[in-house]
């Protein structure tokens, strides 16, 4: 969920968001009234009305005031925000918590080279990882739908990696998780995380990969090539 969404808006207001999807937010514009939607919440006008504001001002919403009513429709940050929801009751009642998420090798910047061979993070991926990560990443740009799943990793147990410092700058915190890629062939290297900076909603239409192997090399891939990406614990 993004920032500002998670300072302005609580379980009241995403109970709201649901009822919204449920009524086809969703697909696009909906017609919906204070009256109405006070009647499913079992609350006043005036309740449903703050958190239709609370929802537009954390993005989650877009609305379209009108004499008779006022038009609405769930933004992209609330499709993600109700996919993180979906995929936290997901863990509850299944026994499988990955997250699937598909989309096709692109080439970076070589920014990921430098910082994974960085000492202060080195000392920690073995550690915590249990490897000393190929200096460099594997680069994945995701498909529109799995842009949107990708919030629901917010809903999986990270590894840390702390930040650090040295004699010419501060380094930022990171979080990793356990992840599996396959490719179009199917097969499949098990032995992978995805590392982001632990605190970002920059760039979530791609996901870094490390490992303790040249991924490119060791699964033949090229860029455009599609791979799926299975984040979290299979069990």
């Amino acid at each position: 969920m993004p920032v500002s969404a998670e300072s302005a808006v609580g379980h009241d207001e995403l109970a709201v968001l649901k009822l919204l999807a449920l009524e086809g937010g969703l697909e696009g514009d909906v017609k919906i009234s204070c009256s109405h939607l006070a009647d499913r919440l079992n609350a006043s006008n005036q309740t449903a009305s703050r958190r239709l504001q609370r929802l537009e001002s954390a993005g989650l919403l877009g609305r379209d005031t009108v004499s008779d009513g006022q038009w609405v429709a769930i933004t992209d940050d609330g499709e993600r925000t109700l996919h993180a929801e979906y995929e936290d009751y997901r863990r509850i009642f299944e026994a499988n918590s990955e997250i699937e998420l598909d989309g096709i090798i692109t080439s970076g910047m070589g920014e990921g080279r430098h910082y994974i061979s960085l000492p202060g993070y080195q000392r920690q991926f073995e550690d915590r990882l249990g490897y000393e990560p190929f200096p460099g990443t594997l680069n994945v740009d995701l498909h529109d739908d799995s842009v949107r799943r990708r919030s629901a990793i917010g809903s999986l147990e990270p590894v840390p990696i702390d930040g650090w410092e040295d004699d010419d700058r501060t380094y930022g915190p990171a979080v990793c998780y356990s992840a599996t890629i396959e490719t179009a062939d199917g097969e499949r290297y098990d032995t992978a995380h995805i590392i982001a900076p632990e605190r970002t909603h920059h760039d979530e239409d791609q996901l870094e990969v490390i490992a303790p192997d040249k991924l490119r090399e060791e699964l033949g891939l090229e860029d455009d090539d599609h791979v799926v990406v299975y984040v979290g614990d299979r069990q």
